[in-house]
C-alpha cells in the first residue's frame, strides 16, 4: 500500500492492536511484524491467488499472515476497514456519506478440488458447480455487505437475509433495484422493511449484451471482483472466507479511489 493509502486504514488496525494489547490477547508479545507489511501480504495472496504457503520470503511467515487475516474477519475490523474506505469515496465523490439506494445480485463461481463438497453446489441455470455470491452496492458500485452460499441456493433466500442486514446498518436505505430472481422474497421483505424493490427485467427480444439500467452498476462491480485471481475461482474451506476475500479486494479498490491513485504499472520502465 502507498503511503496515502495505508494512512487512510492504519487507524483502524491500530486500535484493533490496541485492544487486543489491553484485554491481553495479543498475536506474539510484543508484535514481532508490523501491521502494514502483514496487510500488504494478505493483500498480495488476494490479488494474485497464491496458496498462502507460497508467500515471498519479503513478507512475514505465511502463517502469521493467515492468523491475522483470520482475526480480522472473526473481530470485524473488515468490515470497518470497509465503511471507512466507502464514506471516504462517497465523501469525495460528492454523494452523502449515507447511502439511499443500493442494488443487489448474485454471481456464481467454480470452486477449487479443494473445497468441501457440503459447502457448494450446482447452479443449474449457469451450469457451474460452486458457490454464490450475494452483494448489495450502493448506487456507485460500493459494497454494502455480501453473503456466500452454495451455488445451488436459490436467491430467495439472500434477497431476505441481505436487507435485513443492510436495513440495520443503513437505515436511510428507501430504495432497491434487483433482477427477477429476486421478485418475489426481496419485494416482499423489503416492503417489510421500508425498502421499496424494483425488478429490472431484461427484453427477451434483445440479442446480444446490453447493459441493464441500474443494474449494470453491480455487474461492473463483479468485474472488478474479477480481476482479483483470488476470487476468480472459490479456494475457501469455509464460505465465511471468501466473503473476507471481496471485503479486502473493495477495501483495495475503494482505497485507491479514496486517494486518486491507480494499480501501480512497470510497463515503460
Amino acid at each position: 500500500m502507498s503511503d496515502a493509502r495505508w494512512n487512510l486504514v492504519e487507524p483502524v488496525l491500530a486500535a484493533w492492536r490496541a485492544e487486543r494489547h489491553k484485554k491481553g490477547l495479543s498475536i506474539g508479545r510484543p508484535p514481532a511484524h508490523d501491521l502494514r507489511s502483514l496487510l500488504n501480504a494478505i493483500l498480495y495472496v488476494d490479488r494474485t491467488g497464491i496458496p498462502w504457503r507460497y508467500l515471498p520470503h519479503d513478507y512475514p511467515p505465511w502463517e502469521t499472515v493467515y492468523g491475522y487475516f483470520a482475526h480480522w474477519h472473526n473481530d470485524g475490523v473488515l468490515d470497518q476497514l470497509v465503511e471507512r474506505t466507502r464514506l471516504h469515496v462517497r465523501t469525495a465523490a460528492g454523494h452523502d456519506p449515507e447511502p439511499t439506494a443500493c442494488v443487489i445480485d448474485s454471481q456464481s463461481v467454480k470452486t477449487a478440488p479443494t473445497v468441501p463438497t457440503a459447502t457448494q453446489g450446482i447452479d443449474a441455470g449457469k451450469k457451474i458447480v460452486g458457490r454464490k455470491r450475494n452483494i448489495i452496492v450502493d448506487t456507485l458500485g460500493l459494497l454494502l455487505t455480501v453473503l456466500v452460499t452454495a451455488a445451488s441456493t436459490p436467491d430467495g433466500p439472500a434477497g431476505i437475509h441481505l436487507p435485513a442486514t443492510v436495513a440495520a446498518a443503513h437505515p436511510r436505505i428507501r430504495k432497491a433495484w434487483a433482477d427477477s430472481a429476486y421478485r418475489t422474497a426481496a419485494i416482499e421483505h423489503g416492503a417489510r422493511l421500508g425498502i421499496d424493490v424494483e425488478v429490472i427485467r431484461r427484453n427477451s427480444a434483445a440479442k446480444g449484451f446490453f447493459p441493464l439500467p441500474r443494474r449494470w452498476v453491480v455487474e461492473r462491480t463483479f468485474g472488478w471482483l474479477m480481476s482479483y485471481r483470488r476470487l476468480a475461482r472459490d479456494h475457501e474451506a469455509r464460505p465465511t472466507r471468501p466473503e473476507a476475500m471481496i471485503h479486502l479486494a473493495m477495501i483495495d479498490l475503494m482505497a485507491r479511489r479514496a486517494t486518486g491513485e491507480s494499480t501501480p504499472t512497470w510497463r515503460g520502465t
